[in-house]
């Protein structure tokens, strides 16, 4: 094994160590101050807008993953050429490691909310980086490092290869140990040559050491810290009865081959800026409504339970959903109607936007006038007869039905700030999204799937379409560009969640497109024209090829 592929792979074991004793620091300083996930969410909040829409569109809500995957892969990289410059010149090395550590600390410390102990565990793991780099370094020369400190102070090395060292010796001109002067160049020994084998055996046995060890210390650490979390105090909230209940389900809403028409808390898309859900202790939450209002308004935990809960069966949808994609969701919300608590904070006239701020700082705005307006907008603490998982809110978030996600589903919410559209921006208005995003009409076809193929004869066409707060009057299906056909419309709970349909179709052999369009309530049918998600929702019409044999 080469000397610079050791020293390469010691760079990465010296960061995996860091990186695995700060998620230990991190139990006491917050999820959020280990460094991957501070230098993750520095780039969630300053990545191009276009950046982030792709990697929502290709990766869904996988795309925390991806980024998190993405940054430790480059982590890797950095620490490699790390490992390979600190062989040569160790200074010049443990300066690329105090640059991890400073990027990891401005990270962490410019966080919402963040303290100056957030920049401990970053600060923990340059050193801890610093010190395992040595060691590995020592063992990918081949020598035990008190050796190697003899072979520093004896000068062995810093010169060209003498004619009398041999090969035996193993001596490298150039290439640095640690304890060897400040850039002094002294000779990585490479004694593969002098005893095949042993020494690769004693490095990648060390190697392996530090990685197994830093892999537990991570795994510890994350455990330590969801026992820090709130799953314990979300497990003892006991819902609170509702004022009024949602409506009887239909027997009839729920089409052979379309998605479940109530979405369990599982499978319920999640897309929000947050790598880590905020933990959130109910006995210590807070909601402020404040601004331009008459009456500022501060409520507790114990508050919120007292006031009369409505449930209510909502599907929400996020606007980075492509036309046919599966960013949609149907569940049962329980939760205070947030009419109730504008109307007791009498907003002033001109107060046209309502800002809502979870506690990790992110901002969404909605207008005053839709949130007042009658619709079962409220603060919801339940999903689906549970208490809100962390992912989706704990201990409480908004639904508002016909809005966007992005002006309006603000999780983990602690703040209501009433403001004007003119003198605010909220988190996605600067990144190209439009300030207002009501849903637009749409459907999806669910089955058959794209690319089936299907046997001759009778073949049943459904799926789903929405237009919430209007509701679907109609849904029509096409076969080969012939006239278009109108689908059965199954029952449906209200005109706030999505509604399924089915089309039976007598198929012929070959290859076939179908492509589906709903009208809503008011009369307006969806726009065949094709447009991305930004700035305020896709639009066109979706369509599967299928294969009859």
């Amino acid at each position: 094994m080469k000397t610079s592929l050791r020293a390469g792979l010691a760079g990465v074991g010296a960061a995996a160590a860091a990186l695995g004793v700060a998620e230990l620091v991190a139990v006491a300083t917050g999820p959020t101050s280990a460094p991957l996930l501070a230098v993750g969410g520095v780039v969630v909040d300053h990545v191009p807008a276009g950046v982030k829409d792709f990697g929502i569109a290709v990766f869904g809500v996988h795309d925390k993953t991806a980024l998190l995957t993405g940054t430790a892969v480059l982590l890797a990289a950095y620490a490699f050429g790390a490992g390979v410059v600190a062989a040569r010149r160790w200074w010049a090395g443990v300066g690329l490691v105090a640059v991890f550590g400073i990027v990891g600390v401005i990270s962490a410390v410019t966080r919402h909310d963040a303290g100056v102990v957030a920049a401990l565990p970053s600060l923990v793991a340059a050193v801890v980086a610093v010190v395992v780099l040595r060691g590995l370094l020592a063992l990918a020369a081949g020598e035990p490092v008190a050796a190697l400190r003899e072979r520093a102070a004896w000068g062995v090395g810093t010169g060209a290869r003498s004619s009398g060292a041999g090969r035996n010796s193993g001596v490298v001109s150039g290439e640095s140990v640690p304890g060897g002067g400040a850039g002094s160049g002294v000779a990585v020994a490479d004694h593969d040559d002098a005893y095949p084998g042993e020494g690769r055996r004693r490095f990648l046995k060390g190697l392996g050491i530090v990685v197994g060890v830093s892999a537990l210390g991570g795994v510890v650490g994350r455990l330590l810290t969801g026992r820090r979390a709130v799953s314990q105090a979300r497990q003892e909230v006991v819902l609170p009865a509702a004022r009024q209940n949602a409506p009887v389900v239909p027997a009839g809403v729920q089409v052979p081959g379309a998605v479940a028409y109530v979405t369990s808390n599982d499978d319920f898309y999640r897309i929000d800026t947050s790598l880590y859900p905020p933990q959130v202790d109910p006995s210590t939450w807070q909601l402020k409504i404040h601004g331009m209002v008459r009456n500022p308004i501060t409520i507790g935990w114990d508050d919120l339970l007292k006031r009369p809960m409505i449930e209510r069966y909502v599907t929400l949808a996020c606007v980075s959903n492509e036309v046919g994609d599966s960013l949609i969701g149907n569940a049962l919300w329980l939760g205070v109607p947030i009419k109730e608590l504008l109307d007791a904070a009498d907003p002033l006239p001109e107060a046209d936007q309502v800002v809502q701020r979870s506690v990790d700082g992110w901002t969404c705005g909605s207008p005053t006038a839709v949130l007042r307006d009658g619709r079962d907008a409220m603060l919801a603490i339940g999903m689906n007869g549970k208490p809100l998982p962390v992912q989706h809110g704990f201990p409480v978030r908004m639904v508002v039905p016909g809005l966007y996600g992005y002006v309006s589903a603000c999780k983990w919410i602690t703040e209501i700030e009433l403001a004007r559209f003119a003198d605010f921006d909220a988190y996605w208005v600067p990144r190209g999204w439009s300030a207002q995003g009501p849903i637009k009409t749409q459907s999806r076809i669910d089955t058959p799937r794209a690319g089936a193929s299907k046997q001759a004869g009778p073949v049943t066409i459904a799926g789903v379409a929405w237009a919430q707060h209007k509701g679907i009057a109609k849904v029509e299906v096409q076969v080969d560009g012939e006239p278009w056909q109108v689908a059965t419309l199954a029952d449906t709970v209200s005109s706030d969640t999505w509604r399924q349909w089915s089309y039976g179709w007598n198929a012929a052999k070959g290859k076939h497109h179908v492509r589906v369009r709903a009208t809503d309530t008011t009369g307006y049918t969806q726009t065949s024209t094709p447009a991305p998600p930004a700035p305020d929702g896709a639009t066109g019409w979706h369509g599967i090829d299928v294969t009859i044999e």
